[in-house]
Formats: structure tokens, C-alpha cells, sequence
């Protein structure tokens, strides 16, 4: 009786009931690491400013990089990377999904993986309107010449790492959502066309390169 109360039910957030947990505790190690350094890398690990940021921005690419080609792919069956067709120069998304006859997806893992690939945008987006509000602040308090200069560095150099954070994890949860929906409609090795879409829009030909298989 008691071992039965103190098993987790399938689905349950544990990672002991994940099918790969190695995959998952890695991937969500990426997912959780770089918010970590941004927010109190500062504090705990060195004063450096430029060092906290080369660390998040690699975390950053880690993260994107193992969340598009391995997690995904373990942990709920989906991929996907960009193609470019070399007789017209267009760029192409196409979405993979696993054959749902051959593999069973994990609840454990699926939640995992839902959850975290919506929580990270939504916690860069709200650090965003953090950056913003404190800038408003310190335009407010600082004075002076040197003030202002100082201000235009950190305001620089802060925007640019959320721009990049914001980029980098908008556009995973994007395309794994539209490889999800594509994959619900059309099952094994689902492809489509996303040349002029939001993720081009979003992307652009700055990394467009970054998302090739």
C-alpha cells in the first residue's frame, strides 16, 4: 500500500520515470542554466560583465543546439531543420516526426518537454521587461556625461544577449510547435514548406545558416 502511494503515476513530473533521463536531465540542464548565469552570474561567479554574457550566449547555443537535434528527437519523437534549395536560393523548414506505430512516446518525457520548451521564451520575454524597466530607472538616477555613457554600454550589451536569447529559444518553440502540429496531421516524416513565414520573418538570413541539418 504504501508502495503504491509512493510510486509516481505515469506522466508524473519525476525523472525516474523518463525513458531516457539522461536526454532529459541534459536537456533540461541547457534549458535552466543559462537563465541562471544571467540572473545571478554577476553575483556569484565573477564581476565581469563580458564573461557572464560569452557564457550565457554559449549556454544559449548549446541549449538550441541540443534541444533541435537530439532532445526533440528522443524525448518526443519530433525534428526539424532548415533546407535551402540551391536552384532558387529559397529556404525551406521541413519537420520529421516519428512513426506512432513503430514508438510510443513517454508522458513523463512529453510533459517535460512541453513545459520547458514554453517556459524558457516566456521567462526571457518577462527578463526583457525587466531590462527595459530598470533602464527607465537608471535613466532616471544617473547624471552627468559618464552617467550616460556607461548607461549606453550596459543597455547595448544587455539588449543584445535578450535579443539573442529571445531569438535562439522563440524560434525552437515555434518550430517544434509547428513540427507537433504537422506530425498530428499527417503522421510519419511530416515536411512543409515555411519559407515566408513568422520563423523567416523572425530569423532572417542572420541565422538562417544556424538551422541547417
Amino acid at each position: 500500500m504504501e508502495n503504491a502511494q509512493q510510486t509516481p503515476a505515469p506522466g508524473a513530473l519525476s525523472w525516474r520515470l523518463s525513458s531516457h533521463p539522461i536526454t532529459l536531465l541534459t536537456f533540461l540542464f541547457f534549458r535552466i542554466s543559462s537563465l541562471l548565469i544571467y540572473l545571478f552570474g554577476i553575483r556569484l561567479l565573477t564581476s565581469n560583465f563580458v564573461l557572464i554574457f560569452i557564457i550565457t550566449i554559449l549556454l544559449l547555443a548549446m541549449d538550441f543546439y541540443y534541444l533541435k537535434n537530439i532532445a526533440g528527437r528522443r524525448l518526443v519523437g519530433l525534428r526539424w531543420w532548415n533546407e535551402v534549395d540551391t536552384a532558387t536560393g529559397d529556404s525551406r523548414w521541413v519537420f520529421e516526426s516519428a512513426d506512432p506505430e513503430t514508438r510510443t512516446i513517454n508522458a513523463t518525457d512529453k510533459r517535460f518537454f512541453w513545459i520547458a520548451l514554453y517556459a524558457q521564451p516566456v521567462l526571457w520575454v518577462l527578463l526583457a521587461i525587466v531590462a527595459l524597466a530598470s533602464l527607465e530607472f537608471i535613466w532616471l538616477t544617473l547624471v552627468g556625461e559618464f552617467g550616460l555613457f556607461l548607461l549606453s554600454l550596459w543597455a547595448r550589451e544587455c539588449s543584445l544577449e535578450l535579443f539573442i536569447a529571445l531569438i535562439l529559444t522563440i524560434t525552437n518553440t515555434l518550430a517544434f510547435s509547428r513540427c507537433d502540429k504537422f506530425s498530428q496531421a499527417t503522421g510519419f516524416a511530416s515536411n512543409a514548406m515555411y519559407g515566408s513565414g513568422i520563423a523567416r520573418s523572425l530569423a532572417g538570413g542572420i541565422v538562417s545558416s544556424w538551422f541547417r541539418r
